[in-house]
């Protein structure tokens, strides 16, 4: 029968399988090789405690090995109490200057990717915040990483107060985020601090499953729009015009949003027949002053538009609404929220009996889909969605006002379609 002893053999340890006895003072073995070393010196000042600890990780180590370190690591305290090498910083106070480094270099710029490191951040700090960046290894990540995993199948512990102890449910998509912001913080503190390896280098994403399927594309078919955009002008006719809008040129809700009827700059041109698309609203009610791929769209757009414009600005209610510059102004007067049609998406689908998901975002993909249906040609397409790509610049191909706006009307009367047919009908009638 196996003794007690024999059985706790190797404890767990400052996040490390080792020996339960040390083979020196402040040195033990590891249960898969090497050694873990301390080294404690007492600052004759101040009669406090320093100590420093590396890890000795090869298999072959001798002891005499993990002795030379402990006798290096003693001079490195020593070094360091007179001044003369700076102590390595925590993991969250490096973490926490590299994002106001980059806030104030300009690399990121819009609220939203502010909004999206204090997020993570606020996941990573807790887990490796007090460990020094260069004590911080693999095997850390990945233990977060497994965490990270356990809360994707079982839910994750809310942060906000008022959901205290309720779990809520963690995406991949949002798990890889977190983890590509831990990677690009490694890479720089191992640059920073010309470390012997990048810790995060090796960590791995998570998998992903296909956004968009077959049967849920996140877009509605040619023939089905215009049977949407009837019931949500029955249903929400307040919204009719932003979502015939974004689906007649693509526009990312975002863009739509800070839109301008009037006003120093209006976006939209009444006397020319089109609107300027040059901002976005990311987060709340804020404003960048450049849509996401920083390029200002000008497009024409046609008489049956322009009409629907109107009669939406003519609708809107005496008060906040009337007085406020913006095209879709909330009933407050400011911007919508970014969920404004969210819920009306919903409730139109569900008044169909469509088993189809369809986000606000699905007005960008189904505009392809209609352009096509439209038989609009490539270049002209592109400039209206705004996409640029390597593939396409707009020095060598450029697509004409009359050919945008005659394109824009292809897919407005194939979208409205159906709501002509009636109207004739009711006519004959």
């Amino acid at each position: 029968m196996r003794s007690s002893g024999a059985t706790r053999r190797w404890v767990a340890r400052w996040r490390y399988e080792m020996a339960r006895k040390s083979s020196r003072r402040g040195i033990w073995r590891l249960k898969n090789g090497g050694f873990f070393v301390r080294a404690r010196v007492t600052d004759p000042r101040t009669g406090k405690e320093h100590q420093l600890t590396r890890v000795v990780p090869r298999k072959e180590a001798s002891l005499r090995d993990a002795l030379r370190v402990q006798d290096q690591l003693r001079s490195e305290v020593h070094e360091r109490l007179a001044g003369r090498i700076q102590s390595r910083p925590l993991w969250s106070e490096f973490a926490a200057s590299l994002f106001e480094a980059k806030v104030v270099e300009g690399k990121l710029k819009s609220p939203k990717s502010h909004e999206r490191w204090s997020n993570t951040l606020a996941r990573l700090i807790p887990a490796f915040g007090r460990i020094r960046v260069d004590e911080l290894r693999f095997a850390d990540l990945e233990g977060w990483r497994e965490q990270v995993a356990r809360w994707m199948r079982d839910g994750m512990p809310s942060m906000r107060k008022r959901d205290k102890d309720k779990l809520v449910n963690l995406s991949p998509v949002t798990a890889n985020g977190w983890i590509s912001i831990l990677k690009v913080i490694c890479t720089a503190m191992a640059k920073r601090f010309e470390l012997p390896r990048d810790p995060g280098s090796a960590l791995e994403y998570f998998p992903v499953g296909r956004t968009y399927t077959r049967e849920q594309p996140n877009a509605v078919e040619p023939q089905q729009m215009a049977v949407f955009l009837a019931k949500l002008k029955e249903l929400y006719p307040q919204h009719y015009a932003m979502t015939l809008l974004g689906f007649a040129i693509g526009a990312r809700p975002s863009t739509l949003r800070p839109l301008r009827r009037r006003g120093p700059e209006p976006d939209v041109l009444w006397e020319e027949s089109g609107i300027v698309l040059r901002r976005s609203n990311p987060l709340q009610q804020q404003i960048v002053d450049a849509t996401k791929n920083k390029h200002d769209q000008e497009l024409p757009l046609p008489p049956a538009a322009m009409r629907v414009l109107r009669a939406h600005v003519e609708a809107l209610p005496p008060g906040p609404m009337r007085d406020s510059d913006l095209l879709f102004p909330s009933i407050h007067g400011g911007m919508r929220t970014r969920s404004v049609l969210d819920k009306p998406f919903r409730r139109v689908l569900k008044a169909l009996g469509w088993k189809l998901r369809l986000t606000p975002k699905g007005m960008r993909r189904t505009f392809y889909d209609l352009a096509r249906r439209a038989q609009i040609d490539s270049v002209v397409r592109r400039a209206i969605a705004g996409h640029l790509t390597a593939r396409m610049k707009w020095t060598y191909s450029t697509a004409q006002v009359e050919e945008m706006r005659s394109a824009v009307g292809k897919v407005i009367s194939i979208a409205t379609a159906r709501q002509a047919r009636a109207r004739r009908a009711r006519k004959r009638l």
